[in-house]
């Protein structure tokens, strides 16, 4: 992650219309899926600032454990009160086997090198205990690479059926894969294949405010994804994926 972002974020996590919709969308999921992980203890694998990690103890009462390899991203959490935080590499936690309930990790595997994630997939399953859950999220096909994923230093992106496969063959069986981000794709093809090439500007994160009338035309995209997604319904394709699996 491009420690120049985490600024950005500290703002747009709270504001903008994609982490907002995004958010939603995480807790129609969690609703039902994450209800079991009330009692025990809960590993956020790549916290960044530590505002969603306030989020989902605020809404779950879960114990979470916020930890991020960014001293940057952990200095934020801190200011903005996060509790029991560490410092870690996800393909190295420094956590013992068989101690967590249920392991999220949002937006991280696409910063390791294409192929290498099985590292951090293995981690996630060591410190679950067994029938415990992992949530991840990740950016989704190739062809929605922008000018923001090599900003923050995106090294790949998935598809669904090597996203399931990675995760199966670490010892998890997947309960649930969507893409999400769906409805959008058009305009996002549009953005990164055409206009952005044509403008030909350097990489910068795409986090920046937008006028309040298309933020929240934006956002009632991603609130009418929620309600499908939450539904028990899936998307063909997306920016995003989100997978549930449990550890066998």
């Amino acid at each position: 992650m491009n420690p120049r972002e985490f600024d950005s974020l500290v703002r747009a996590e709270r504001e903008l219309w994609w982490f907002r919709g995004m958010q939603k969308i995480m807790f129609r999921l969690l609703d039902s899926a994450g209800r079991e992980a009330g009692h025990g203890r809960v590993l956020e694998a790549g916290c960044g600032t530590g505002y969603f990690a306030r989020l989902l103890e605020e809404r779950y009462g879960w114990k979470l454990f916020p930890s991020d390899l960014s001293a940057t991203g952990l200095a934020h959490a801190r200011q903005s009160g996060a509790e029991r935080l560490s410092r870690a590499d996800v393909a190295a936690l420094p956590f013992q086997s068989n101690s967590f309930s249920m392991v999220l990790s949002l937006d991280v595997l696409v910063h390791f090198p294409r192929g290498q994630e099985g590292r951090a997939l293995a981690e996630f399953r060591r410190v679950l205990t067994g029938g415990g859950l992992l949530v991840l999220r990740v950016s989704a096909l190739d062809v929605l690479r922008s000018r923001h994923s090599e900003f923050t230093h995106e090294r790949q992106r998935f598809t669904r059926a090597r996203l399931r496969r990675a995760v199966e063959q670490r010892g998890f069986r997947v309960l649930r894969c969507t893409y999400a981000n769906a409805l959008l794709v058009p305009v996002a093809l549009a953005r990164f294949r055409i206009w952005e090439p044509l403008l030909r500007k350097p990489p910068s994160s795409g986090t920046q405010p937008v006028a309040p009338w298309l933020d929240r035309l934006l956002y009632s995209a991603l609130a009418l994804e929620a309600r499908w997604i939450g539904a028990g319904l899936n998307f063909p394709a997306g920016q995003s994926l989100i997978l549930v699996a449990r550890a066998i």
